[in-house]
């Protein structure tokens, strides 16, 4: 890591990217212009969030207390709901090497006592503090948590369509040949 500080003029910045492969610069370039974008992003909204899965955590922890106001299906959906949300912390803690579960009880443990920046340190594998030194643009994490509901939303419809074209279809001949067979055993 280069890190350049105190120019004059820092109106112009050039970034060179080396590898010793194709491959490798071509990643290097996608994760550095991810890197410019965020940043890009944080400065034109100017709204962060603190990192380490601590808004996911939270998020899924105020998701199951409005759960337990409901009933039903309905209650079953929000908790389902909270479930998906927390795949993000538990992927964070399995890609570091850190046990999923644990990592998930540390920082429910952590938000559960009001601390709602408490966010998953990667190196310790501990529930750390992770405002203001880890952040995220709101942007970013509005835009996942959008994304994957709606994408969730669409399979749900499709679902719903094609048990709808099932029903409506009515049972097949074979059914129905099975049907009046049960019927006429039972007069």
């Amino acid at each position: 890591m280069i890190t350049i500080k105190d120019c004059k003029n820092p109106r112009v910045v050039s970034i060179v990217v080396h590898g010793g492969a194709d491959h490798i610069v071509e990643e290097t370039h996608r994760a550095v212009y991810d890197a410019v974008r965020v940043v890009q992003a944080s400065i034109e909204d100017g709204k962060v969030v603190a990192g380490g899965s601590a808004p996911e955590v939270e998020i899924a922890m105020q998701l199951r207390n409005y759960a337990s106001t409901l009933s039903g299906r309905e209650q079953l959906a929000v908790i389902a709901f909270a479930d998906a949300i927390e795949i993000i912390p538990k992927t964070l803690a399995e890609n570091s090497g850190l046990d999923p579960m644990d990592s998930l009880v540390g920082l429910r443990t952590a938000h559960e006592s009001g601390n709602k920046t408490m966010g998953l340190q990667i190196s310790t594998g501990k529930a750390t503090e992770m405002w203001p030194d880890v952040i995220e643009p709101l942007r970013t994490k509005k835009q996942a948590i959008l994304s994957a509901t709606e994408a969730a939303n669409m399979i749900l419809r499709i679902d719903d369509v094609i048990q709808a074209a099932t029903f409506e279809k009515g049972p097949s001949a074979d059914q129905m040949e099975g049907m009046s067979d049960q019927m006429l055993d039972q007069v």
